[in-house]
């Protein structure tokens, strides 16, 4: 079955795709990752401050919880909006208003008195972040060439880990230390080096593709790109209705307390940021089997949570795989995509990024509805199913493309 995937990623390389001259730009990709650090940095902060945040403003924790949500929904739109809105400018200064969004949401965050002004920092960046995730793929497609995408990508996404695994810990610190407002200062300051590292190495990137409603139509009607969509639904669906719930798993079933579950989640972002690495290695042969070898690997580690739970210590061990193996997801299916549509790879980006919102939201919702029904073994269960069947949809996929190449 690989080979059959490593022949469908080189079949996915016929696509006409904007032109690559000179040598590959890491310095340009380093500048990527620092935006998105702080881009999900700064998506992330409120959840480590909402106690102050909450008593500064007068405003409730639930509330103050709510402004991640509204970044995220904010994202879900305005990654197609800011493909299609902004398809005649050059990709370079594109990508300069959206780091400068970072920049502004931060400093309106700092500044907030109240809860309006906390919502429009948080909407501008939902901006922000929607764009950058929109158009993440196809720059790095511009900046490298085809066969370096992966490991690429794979360094854009260790933004994403880094950010996922210190946001927290660094926001409460911060926060208990210097106050919620110096945090946010901080996440602007981020965004300041962002933007001054894309100044100097984002090369002149003019406007490729043809980005419209009608395009979006057009690729989503692609079999390769509703195969990776579907996949897509399924498994960050099934991730996000189990590790939403993560806590109430680990508190009722290997009866963890308070400090040994924060070690657990750690453990956690630590294997993500490996999966990260160990997934674009994986990826640069084939995207496919890149992808169905996180998908699967989630769908293993959520059985030995269902099968070995009680212990304390094998709980431990299947989390942190969880997170290696998710960790290795989002650079896989990035890279698929992105290479099923290497002609229209901005719109390709932006419909991903809807999909991973519908998916995230959908899961979350799911799995509330399952932990109180079935409890927490429930969305554990609902994990496996789900990523097994996100991975199976992809070796289906590969098994049709060997019996075509056959014929």
């Amino acid at each position: 079955m690989s080979d059959s995937f490593l022949e469908d990623d080189e079949q996915g390389r016929g696509a006409a795709a904007p032109a690559f001259a000179g040598k590959a730009r890491w310095d340009a990709i380093v500048s990527l990752t620092l935006g998105v650090f702080g881009l999900v940095t700064a998506e992330f902060l409120p959840a480590s401050l909402l106690t102050p945040i909450s008593a500064d403003l007068g405003i409730s924790s639930g509330i103050a919880g709510q402004t991640v949500t509204v970044t995220a929904v904010v994202a879900a739109i305005a990654g197609p909006a800011i493909v299609i809105g902004t398809r005649s400018l050059n990709r370079r200064w594109t990508l300069y208003g959206l780091t400068a969004l970072l920049i502004v949401a931060s400093v309106l965050a700092a500044l907030a008195n109240g809860l309006t002004l906390l919502l429009v920092s948080r909407v501008l960046l939902g901006i922000g972040l929607g764009g950058f995730w929109a158009m993440a793929g196809a720059m790095a497609l511009r900046l490298v060439p085809i066969e370096h995408l992966p490991r690429a990508m794979a360094m854009i996404f260790t933004g994403v880990s880094v950010a996922t695994v210190t946001a927290a810990p660094l926001g409460a610190y911060i926060g208990a230390t210097l106050g919620w407002r110096a945090a946010f200062v901080l996440s602007a300051a981020v965004g300041i080096v962002a933007l001054l590292a894309q100044a100097i190495t984002i090369p002149s990137l003019p406007p490729a593709g043809h980005a419209g409603l009608g395009t979006m139509a057009a690729v989503l009607r692609r079999p390769k790109i509703r195969i990776g969509f579907v996949a897509t639904l399924l498994v960050v669906s099934g991730h996000f209705a189990g590790f939403t719930y993560i806590r109430p798993y680990l508190e009722g079933i290997p009866r963890l307390d308070v400090d040994m579950i924060s070690l657990v989640l750690l453990a956690y972002g630590v294997g993500g940021f490996f999966g990260n690495i160990i997934g674009g290695m994986i990826t640069s042969r084939s995207a496919t089997l890149g992808t169905v070898f996180a998908a699967g690997l989630i769908a293993v580690s959520a059985v030995l949570l269902a099968v070995f739970g009680q212990s304390g210590l094998a709980s431990a061990m299947a989390v942190t795989l969880w997170g290696f193996a998710f960790g290795a997801f989002p650079v896989s299916i990035q890279s698929y995509i992105t290479r099923a549509a290497q002609d229209e790879a901005e719109s390709a980006g932006a419909l991903l990024l809807t999909t991973f919102q519908i998916a995230i939201s959908s899961g979350a919702v799911l799995g509330g509805l399952l932990i109180d029904l079935q409890g927490p073994m429930g969305v554990i269960s609902f994990l496996a199913v789900a990523t097994a069947l996100g991975a199976s949809v992809m070796v289906a996929r590969g098994g049709r493309q060997m019996q075509l190449s056959q014929g």
